[in-house]
């Protein structure tokens, strides 16, 4: 590993990678992160299809952590009650719910179903004191609003891939949430992401991949991989004007401060 820097990649989906059922293929993308000083990695359930393979590949890898969630925009498959949520979360090193939240550029019509799923895994969260992994997207008033309503302050959590504006993440951080950036912020057209992430206090800024989607310049529009987060933080630390190794540093502590994962310190 490059032992210059440590950095963790606080979301990614490792089962969704190409050949990723192939074991050796997952190791490779792992390798290739610890090369770049990536050590750890929390791959993150989108639904409960998928979530038994999530929850093999943080039981096969000492370094990968797993969430248990279902993703906004996921409609067909299983739709989890609260109590197979605190079941799941129980399990070995599943440190987080979600991915959940609002997304309304992907959906329409009707969106209650929604809302009740983000609501059902804020009170999961509460109930087993895991933080919330929180995917937002042209949803501002309402995700905000039921934050507030359910009291998701309780339960903690990270606003990921952030895309959203400055009044939205100064909001989230009041609930004392954490605010994540993917290889979006590296796009040039991202003017407004950029400035929430020259805004964001240190100890509440993360940084993701998302993999493997929204590959960071200069792999935009290549398929995302762990490794690549390595660009994310390079470009935030000339973002902020800050040192590479303290943004890493400080994001990887606010990772384990927000997971609760001792054996990371």
């Amino acid at each position: 590993m490059n032992s210059a820097i440590r950095i963790i990649d606080s979301h990614c989906h490792l089962d969704c990678l190409e050949g990723a059922e192939n074991i050796n293929v997952v190791q490779d993308y792992l390798t290739r992160a610890n090369e770049q000083g990536v050590s750890d990695f929390l791959c993150v359930c989108i639904d409960m299809e998928h979530y038994p393979a999530v929850k093999a590949l943080a039981q096969q890898f000492e370094h990968v952590y797993a969430s248990v969630g279902v993703h906004p925009n996921h409609h067909d498959g299983h739709e989890p009650t609260v109590e197979e949520l605190l079941a799941e979360a129980k399990a070995p090193k599943i440190v987080a719910i979600g991915e959940t939240g609002l997304d309304y550029f992907r959906s329409e019509g009707d969106l209650d179903w929604q809302r009740d799923r983000f609501r059902r895994h804020i009170d999961a969260a509460k109930q087993c004191g895991k933080p919330l992994i929180i995917h937002t997207r042209e949803a501002q008033k309402d995700t905000i609003d039921i934050m507030q309503t359910e009291n998701a302050r309780a339960a903690g959590g990270v606003m990921h891939c952030f895309t959203e504006d400055w009044d939205m993440a100064k909001s989230a951080l009041d609930l004392g949430f954490y605010i994540s950036f993917s290889g979006i912020v590296t796009f040039n057209s991202a003017k407004q992401i950029q400035e929430v992430a020259r805004k964001v206090p240190n100890d509440r800024i993360l940084i993701e991949t998302d993999s493997p989607y929204l590959a960071p310049v200069p792999h935009r529009g290549k398929p995302n991989q762990p490794a690549y987060v390595r660009h994310v933080v390079e470009y935030i630390s000339e973002l902020r004007n800050e040192p590479l190794e303290k943004i890493a540093a400080q994001t990887t502590q606010n990772f384990i401060d927000l997971f609760s994962i001792s054996d990371l310190s």
